[in-house]
């Protein structure tokens, strides 16, 4: 077996050679793609890493470096604004690379936007050469403030002594061997100035080796709650306000490795979600070495520790009976169930087919861990005899009822007719062709629909070879409607940033399989059965809810294998053409605002595929 596996490699690194030596210095990342997702997960890197518009070099060239028209304009927009709030760049340090640290300090210095103050904290540390850097930047520019701790006591202390001497109303978070782009507190302060309300700000983020060269964008999303629960997507660049991070007590002790985390953790708390702002854009470059985070969180094993505790002690605090587990990539949040779960009513549409409606039913009852459930069949109209039969044999067993419609098929309309009939406070609706995986699948998804502000909740749905199906829906992929986020992923790979594999909000989740309180639903007024009969009602149905207020959730630990084609194309018959475009038409008017922008995506991000490859041009504002 070994020997085998070897000679798999052997072909695949033949194949990266055909793709140039840029790749060969990838074979350990191979090495781990090939334990976890096998020769189908790294022939799926290696197409996506050679993609010509997935070279992030080539990206940056031609849509991250500034001409000098662009510098001018901003310059020319620093001075039109209304307000130009003083920006204080938080800075603790200890013991950095002289080099880096310098490098870390010019790019402050070389900011477009003048109106920033640098407040730097050193932690005792022992190298003279550190000391004499920063006293010689305090004695030449005087926006540069330093305070030497008399004893070491950690990156906490350390920022906490920084906070003291920052008398601006807007505070950076920056470690010592990082570096801001030229043009990040010019895009901190627009953001200032276009949302007022505005009390924390976060941007997209890059990594920088020793070498200078950039790699490893994270695009993030707009402010996303339970994304962030599960990684620490505010940082870099974090912006807060000066006021709220006092009023919460600053840095924490005892956080060390996850202190930014819990600080941002405990500000969230005492605003509105529309008080987080995101700026789409790279603005800072986190240092890749041997001692630093952003290579591998091994470098701060303890940092893992740290932010297992900041969440569980923010569940305690807002009242939310969870408990955080760190997964090697980010954490996991284990919400209860309440002492006395509810009963779910399951609605299954279908028309015939046995052996697929068999195969989901049976799945159902033999692997579901999460007992109290009822199973409501909605029968379309079924003509086969045995089809009839089972039905026949299943509205005998407890639990169980078959709703007979034999109207012209209209999915809206037979999903709200059990709904109504459902005796569950909360629905799940599951298509006949859905093979369950994991027996906590429902235990998982209705602990997340019962949470204040959930709506609907969507599982992780996966191809009979283990390819992603569903991983969230993005809006407006390709020009149309919506896509499935990383669609086609071969199972065992976390994808883009994670996101294949962390709980996180989504603009919309698939009805193939979708949990939601039968309140909630409707409260909404359920799936739209007199305007999108048969496509789209889902996404409709989930943005209908986010526009209520509500918030729709992904989970990757509901595991499910979806019967659906991974080959199959546009089956459309001519008939059902008109009917198609139609309600296609209908949400590119009703939605057109969120089909060009999905605030669980972003704009840096292609709209042209689904697996998170770059925009040539990203989809943002010029300055």
């Amino acid at each position: 077996m070994a020997t085998k596996r070897l000679a798999q490699l052997f072909r695949i690194a033949g194949k990266a050679v055909q793709h140039g030596p840029r790749l060969m210095g990838r074979m350990p990342q191979a090495l781990r793609v090939y334990r976890k997702a096998g020769r189908q997960g790294v022939m799926w890197e290696l197409r996506r890493r050679t993609r010509p518009g997935n070279n992030y070099a080539a990206w940056v060239q031609a849509h991250d470096v500034l001409s000098a028209e662009q510098r001018a304009a901003i310059v020319a927009r620093v001075a039109a604004m209304t307000a130009t709030p003083l920006i204080s760049v938080l800075m603790p340090t200890y013991n950095p690379d002289p080099v880096w640290l310098r490098a870390a300090i010019e790019s402050v210095r070389s900011q477009l936007y003048p109106h920033w103050e640098l407040c730097i904290a050193d932690d005792a540390s022992p190298n003279e050469a550190v000391r004499e850097v920063l006293r010689q930047y305090s004695q030449d520019d005087a926006r540069i403030k330093v305070v030497f701790r008399p004893k070491n006591g950690h990156i906490s202390a350390a920022s906490n002594s920084a906070l003291e001497v920052v008398s601006g109303p807007w505070i950076a978070l920056m470690d010592h061997d990082d570096l801001l782009a030229e043009h990040a507190l010019f895009w901190v302060a627009d953001c200032i100035e276009k949302h007022p309300d505005a009390r924390l700000i976060y941007s997209d983020e890059d990594k920088i080796d020793e070498k200078d060269q950039r790699s490893d964008p994270y695009f993030k999303p707009d402010w996303n709650p339970d994304l962030f629960r599960s990684q620490n997507v505010f940082s870099h660049l974090g912006v807060l306000s000066t006021e709220l991070v006092r009023e919460v007590g600053g840095f924490r002790q005892g956080m060390e490795g996850s202190q930014d985390w819990d600080l941002v953790l405990r500000c969230m708390e005492r605003i509105g979600p529309q008080q987080v702002q995101h700026v789409p854009r790279v603005l800072y470059h986190w240092r890749i070495h041997s001692e630093s985070t952003a290579r591998s969180m091994n470098a701060k094993p303890y940092a893992a520790v740290a932010g297992e505790r900041a969440l569980n002690e923010h569940f305690e605090r807002t009242g939310v009976r969870a408990t955080a587990e760190y997964v090697g990539f980010g954490y996991r949040a284990h919400y209860a169930l309440p002492d006395s779960p509810p009963l779910v009513s399951l609605v299954i549409p279908t028309r015939n087919g046995l052996a697929l409606t068999r195969q989901c039913i049976d799945s159902i009852v033999r692997k579901t861990s999460y007992k109290n459930y009822e199973i409501l069949i909605v029968d379309n109209g079924s003509d086969d005899p045995a089809v009839l039969a089972y039905f026949k044999e299943l509205a005998t067993r407890p639990d169980f009822r078959v709703l007979r419609d034999d109207s012209p098929f209209n999915y809206s309309a037979l999903n709200n007719m059990a709904v109504a009939q459902a005796r569950g406070e909360v629905v799940a609706l599951v298509n006949n062709d859905i093979e369950v995986l994991s027996a906590d699948w429902l235990s998982e998804m209705v602990s997340l629909a019962l949470q204040p502000g959930v709506g609907a909740v969507g599982a992780r749905l996966w191809y009979p070879d283990l390819t992603l199906q569903h991983g969230g829906v993005v809006l407006g992929l390709g020009g149309g409607v919506a896509g499935h986020a990383n669609k086609g992923l071969p199972k065992g790979l976390n994808g883009y940033a994670g996101r294949a594999a962390l709980i996180q909000s989504f603009s919309a989740v698939t009805a193939a399989c979708l949990v939601v309180r039968k309140s909630v639903y409707e409260e909404v007024g359920g799936l739209d059965e007199e305007r999108l009969k048969v496509a789209f009602n889902d996404i409709d149905f989930c943005l209908r809810l986010r526009e209520a207020g509500y918030r729709n959730v992904w989970t990757p630990y509901a595991d499910l294998l979806h019967h659906e084609s991974a080959t199959r194309g546009e089956d459309i018959a001519p008939e059902k053409r008109e009917r198609f475009l139609r309600e296609e038409n209908y949400m590119k008017s009703r939605w057109a605002e969120l089909l060009r922008h999905d605030p669980a995506y972003n704009p840096n991000l292609t709209a042209d595929a689904e697996d998170f490859s770059y925009a040539w041009p990203p989809r943002v504002e010029a300055p």
